[in-house]
């Protein structure tokens, strides 16, 4: 048995017990090796409902061993899963789909349904991005947020593919607004709404960030020098009960930079004015660099010098499925209580 079977043994043997608890809270999704912290960096393998994505980010598994993974994921959760292989070792890897190592079935690359807090998910192993359509290490976020939302105007900013939209929507939430810039998130987000047709109908607004949530907070948009703005769509100054803001990492447009390291404040402050006296704004960030109470002072600090302090600031961890052996995860979540 290889020292990658055995590290993915080890792994499942620890993510019993909540692996047990999550099948009992209407749950299949959940990574079940997290490499970086379990033996193998640059592998994980995640399950999505009826499919096992095994991902390489530094080097190409063989076949034989790709193979071995599965069989033993397929043991523990005494079921066979659809295997999808995604190798992202190598630069041209969105586009390069030969699949040397392993060709997966028809019926594992089609649109299936996943399953979190009891709600429907939608599944694709392998679409047009890279990314998975159902971020799984922020699934504690979005049990709090359908714990909570209960009568509450909710905004979900750079809502992706709309998982926390949805929380708040089962969660009992009079109102949800998904805001995010690709058309092609807000439609998986659509879709998500439509498999749970029991749900509150949710809005959906198509916008860079920087337009969209300015408007909202009643701030000015700054016309940069000599440079003409793309269009975008015109909103009316609104608050809301409870805002998600969970931004990526960098990007840039002609409104402005998303840049967590340098200048979470240009993303923080106009979130703060959205968000309703009494209200409750959950940030994010996944920079593994930025350690969290630096983070978590630098945010208080600004809620402080915009005239609206942080009664009570709270910190949300991943589950199990993302161990980290110091105590700092990459994604660090807090929930400001205003």
């Amino acid at each position: 048995m290889s020292a990658l079977t055995l590290a993915l043994r080890a792994a499942l043997a620890t993510r019993q017990p909540l692996i047990e608890q999550l099948h009992s809270q209407g749950t299949d999704c959940y990574r079940l090796f997290h490499g970086s912290q379990e033996g193998a960096g640059g592998l994980t393998i995640d399950r999505y409902g009826p499919q096992l994505l095994v991902q390489s980010f530094h080097q190409s598994l063989a076949t034989e061993e790709l193979l071995q993974l599965a069989d033993t994921c397929n043991e523990f959760l005494d079921q066979p899963l659809l295997l999808v292989y995604n190798d992202r070792s190598k630069g041209n890897s969105r586009i390069d789909r030969q699949d040397p190592v392993y060709k997966a079935q028809d019926a594992a690359l089609e649109d299936l349904i996943g399953h979190e807090w009891g709600l429907n998910y939608r599944v694709r192993g392998r679409h047009a991005g890279q990314d998975p359509l159902l971020f799984l290490d922020l699934r504690n976020t979005r049990g709090w947020v359908k714990q909570h939302s209960a009568s509450k105007s909710v905004l979900n900013l750079f809502a992706y593919t709309c998982g926390v939209g949805l929380a708040a929507a089962a969660g009992g939430a009079k109102s949800v607004t998904n805001l995010d810039f690709a058309e092609g998130n807000l439609a998986v987000g659509r879709e998500n709404g439509a498999l749970n047709p029991q749900l509150l109908p949710m809005q959906f607004i198509q916008s860079d960030y920087f337009p969209a949530i300015r408007q909202l907070a009643g701030l000015p948009i700054a016309q940069r020098r000599g440079q003409k703005l793309p269009s975008y769509p015109r909103l009316a100054p609104q608050q809301f009960d409870l805002v998600l803001l969970d931004p990526p990492a960098w990007a840039k447009s002609a409104f402005g930079t998303v840049d967590l390291l340098r200048d979470y404040q240009s993303l923080l402050k106009p979130a703060i004015l959205a968000t309703a006296d009494n209200g409750v704004l959950i940030c994010c960030n996944n920079l593994a660099k930025v350690a969290i109470s630096d983070w978590r002072e630098q945010v208080l600090r600004c809620a402080n010098k915009l005239g609206r302090p942080v009664r009570d600031c709270q910190v949300i961890s991943p589950a199990a499925d993302f161990p980290s052996t110091d105590g700092q995860p990459p994604l660090k979540t807090l929930i400001l209580q205003f």
